[in-house]
């Protein structure tokens, strides 16, 4: 007795792949799902064709979905906003000082709109700040801003 594949067993492994996409994360084995369900609907039109090209078939629809998802779809998912990156999100911002750093202390600068959710940042500056300048974000160094004095 000779084992043949048939469409539904096409179909039970796609959606078995689709399946796993929930468990594993890629969404990648998603397209070698939609392969599969691809191959199933041909072995159902033509229920005569070699197992071998099936096989053949599957590969080929599975890569070329894998490879239009990461081609064209996934740069345009691709999340450009700055939150959570805090560094990008407020360098260069300006702001003006409240509180004057004593000798190896730290200022308090105040922005006129909120920077990652508070408008007063506690500040480290290279240079001699009075109050009222107004100064620059450099970098961040924890909770604590590093500024330049404007010229």
């Amino acid at each position: 007795m000779e084992f043949v594949i048939q469409d539904w067993h096409w179909l039970a492994f796609g959606m078995l792949l689709v399946m796993a996409e929930v468990f594993i994360p890629s969404f990648t084995i998603f397209w070698f799902g939609l392969g599969a369900v691809i191959v199933a609907a041909v072995l159902w039109l033509v229920p005569d064709f070699a197992f071998s090209w099936q096989l053949v078939l599957w590969a080929l629809f599975s890569s070329l979905f894998a490879a239009l998802w990461f081609r064209f779809f996934k740069p345009l998912m691709v999340d450009r906003t700055k939150a959570g990156i805090a560094r990008e999100a407020i360098s260069g911002e300006s702001g003006q000082v409240i509180k004057v750093p004593e000798p190896g202390g730290r200022g308090v600068v105040r922005f006129t709109t909120p920077l990652l959710g508070d408008d007063e940042w506690d500040f480290i500056c290279d240079s001699e700040v009075a109050l009222g300048d107004r100064v620059h974000v450099k970098d961040v160094s924890g909770n604590t801003l590093i500024v330049e004095k404007r010229s």
